[in-house]
């Protein structure tokens, strides 16, 4: 017992250590982020001022060259065409290139990011559970998410017996589009991890199957977040985008236990880390 509490308070200490250094370092990324912001705007006005300038000398080059100015009135046996035709290629270039610049910053701009950020990840409590009434390997969830009425949820957890679920916390993927399961509409989903047994590798319906566990001062509504990917999450996850397949395969526990996109774990933050109480280097799902 001795052994087992040194080796708890050591395991705490490291996860203190990691999240003082991750809010250290959130600091730091908040201040750069402000400054390459400013840059950004910087930037985008010297690109305004060097239009501006660009299309007055354009205006004044073609007052220049209209008919009846100074510029345009040419000594005998002389052409002005070519002039004027050079600048207007020079014109029609300008315009092509402004037009061809937009399009790339609206490109960059529009363009979605793909990462764990987009997950709305929450921590819940089941409140109640029950029998699926039209599938017997499905369970009828009702979690309390934080939030004035709990949310009905449909999972195939009918292996880990009904009393075990009652009243525990879970992590919950919370903007998935409402999907009818049988007849009930299931408006989230529980994360667990997941690893199959060594006597049946390949059958998923035998694999061993554990909740991926909040910090014990977890509750109900807390968001998950990640230190390296402080984005906001979407409303509703996009069916055509596949964002949940895409970031599906970088979902995995660490050889600790702890549940970790691309290395970086589930954290709640000022309370600690989300773990799977035995499954080690296993997928989550």
């Amino acid at each position: 017992m001795i052994m087992e509490y040194f080796t708890t308070q050591v395991l705490l200490l490291k996860d203190k250590e990691l999240l003082q250094k991750t809010v250290r370092e959130e600091k730091k990324l908040l201040v750069e982020n402000a400054k390459l912001k400013k840059d950004i705007s910087d930037l985008k006005i010297l690109l305004t001022e060097k239009q501006q300038k660009k299309k007055a000398k354009a205006a004044t080059a073609s007052k220049l060259t209209a008919p009846g100015s100074t510029a345009s009135l040419s000594a005998p046996g002389t052409n002005p065409k070519p002039g004027r035709e050079r600048d207007g290629r020079r014109r029609r270039g300008e315009r092509k290139g402004r037009r061809e610049r937009t399009k790339s910053e609206s490109a960059l701009e529009e363009e979605p990011r793909m990462d764990v950020s987009r997950l709305d990840l929450r921590i819940g409590r089941i409140v109640g559970v029950r029998y699926h009434p039209l599938a017997g390997a499905l369970y009828v969830q009702e979690v309390d998410l934080g939030e004035p009425a709990p949310r009905t949820v449909v999972s195939a957890l009918r292996h880990i017996p009904k009393e075990q679920l009652q009243g525990r916390l879970a992590v919950l993927l919370c903007n998935v589009r409402p999907c009818r399961v049988k007849g009930v509409v299931s408006t989230a989903m529980v994360l667990c991890g997941s690893a199959p047994n060594a006597h049946d590798n390949d059958n998923d319906d035998d694999a061993q199957v554990e909740f991926l566990e909040p910090p014990t001062n977890a509750v109900p509504g807390d968001r998950v977040t990640f230190y390296d990917y402080p984005g906001e999450p979407d409303r509703e996850l996009s069916p055509r985008e596949k964002v949940w397949e895409q970031i599906l395969p970088d979902l995995q526990t660490d050889s600790r236990g702890v549940a970790t996109y691309r290395g970086v774990g589930f954290e709640v933050r000022g309370k600690g880390l989300c773990r799977a109480p035995t499954l080690t280097n296993s997928i989550i799902k």
